[in-house]
Formats: structure tokens, C-alpha cells, sequence
């Protein structure tokens, strides 16, 4: 299993209180994504977690990896722009 980092980190805001965190690889946003995810279970919740988990099982690239967490970070209202 490898790191799967990306180009360039997915800042968010997430948890009570909104603490904000970049998340630089694939492997960190699987551990968010399976731990604080205010919105598991939704449609591009399950498409990022597939793609982070494929890349860090080398099967699929980190940037592809890197988008499906934006639209899943995007559509938990958790994306800071």
C-alpha cells in the first residue's frame, strides 16, 4: 500500500467546531473519510472512498483519487475554497 499523494491538498473544515485541515494524500483522505465524514453513505462519499482505496492499493491514480474527494468534500458542504 502506498501514500497516493496528491498535487496539491484538499483544504476542508470538518467536526463540531469546523477545524480546518488539508488533506495531502489518498491514505489521509480514506482516515477522514472513514472516521469524520459527516455525510457517509451518499453517492460521491461511496465514489471516493472506492478511488482513495484503489489508490492507495496502487490500482488507480492519486489525482483521480484527489477529484472524487473534492466532489465528495464538495457535496458534504465540507470543501473550503
Amino acid at each position: 500500500m502506498t501514500e497516493a499523494w496528491f498535487s496539491k491538498p484538499v483544504r476542508i473544515a470538518i467536526g463540531v467546531f469546523g477545524d480546518e485541515r488539508n488533506v495531502s494524500s489518498a491514505r489521509q483522505a480514506l482516515q477522514v473519510l472513514d472516521t469524520r465524514w459527516p455525510d457517509a453513505g451518499a453517492p460521491k462519499y461511496r465514489e471516493a472512498r472506492h478511488s482513495c482505496q484503489r489508490a492507495v492499493n496502487g490500482d488507480d491514480d492519486a489525482e483521480h483519487a484527489r477529484d472524487h474527494f473534492v466532489a465528495a468534500a464538495r457535496q458534504a458542504r465540507v470543501l473550503v475554497e
